[in-house]
């Protein structure tokens, strides 16, 4: 196991020290070697606290987010999940090792590319990548049990509230600089939803975001 100790230290003084407790997520974080997804010219910091750059704006975020995000989610085995953001495959990886299938779509080809590759080392085959413009969904395989959004938006859309099952949930980081909110938002019914903040944070914008009427929790 690649830079287990690295890994372990990460899991405890970052991940866990901002309170995600949940073992299955830790014990998810530890199963996965980060670096194998991280670029090259970063690989000695692919276990800091920091959101590493992938090229054209985007970022992988900081393991702390990353285990704050799944532990939220608390995805089932038989659930299906749309990423809207792929960037290394690294989250997608993480995913897919919940989920019963994953769809990530990322607007970049590069960024399709990058995850394609680094992601061909494991034999996953629950993971369907595409390109395109995500920003308002991919209604192509809708609807979902959990949507997960890796850039920052102004609000959230109405079209993906639409795209998703009952009792499923949204992650999105919305808002704009200098704080931009995590936020879980929970279907519990066709017009009833759960809205919970989960931390303060800022991330680079969905590339083709845009500025539209957001949906009324």
């Amino acid at each position: 196991m690649k830079n287990a100790a690295a890994r372990d230290n990460m899991v405890t003084q970052q991940v866990r020290a901002w309170d995600v407790l949940s073992r299955d997520t830790l014990e998810l974080m530890l199963s996965l070697s980060r670096e194998d997804f991280t670029p090259k010219a970063y690989k000695n910091l692919s276990y800091a606290d920091m959101q590493i750059p992938l090229g054209d704006g985007q970022v992988m975020l900081t393991p702390a987010e990353e285990g704050k995000m799944l532990q939220a989610l608390d995805i089932l085995p038989t659930e299906t999940v749309l990423e809207i953001g792929t960037g290394s495959g690294y989250f997608t990886a993480l995913l897919a090792k919940l989920a019963n299938h994953v769809y990530s779509i990322d607007i970049l080809g590069q960024m399709t590319e990058l995850a394609h590759s680094n992601l061909g080392g494991f034999n996953f085959n629950n993971i369907t990548l595409e390109t395109g413009d995500a920003s308002l969904g991919w209604v192509e395989h809708a609807p979902y049990d959990v949507i997960v959004i890796t850039g920052s938006m102004p609000e959230l859309p109405k079209d993906l509230a639409k795209q998703l099952n009952i009792d499923g949930r949204i992650f999105a980081i919305l808002g704009d600089e200098p704080a931009m909110e995590a936020t879980l938002f929970t279907k519990k019914s066709k017009d009833e939803w759960e809205v919970e903040s989960l931390y303060e944070t800022v991330v680079p914008r969905l590339v083709n975001v845009k500025e539209i009427e957001p949906f009324i929790f």
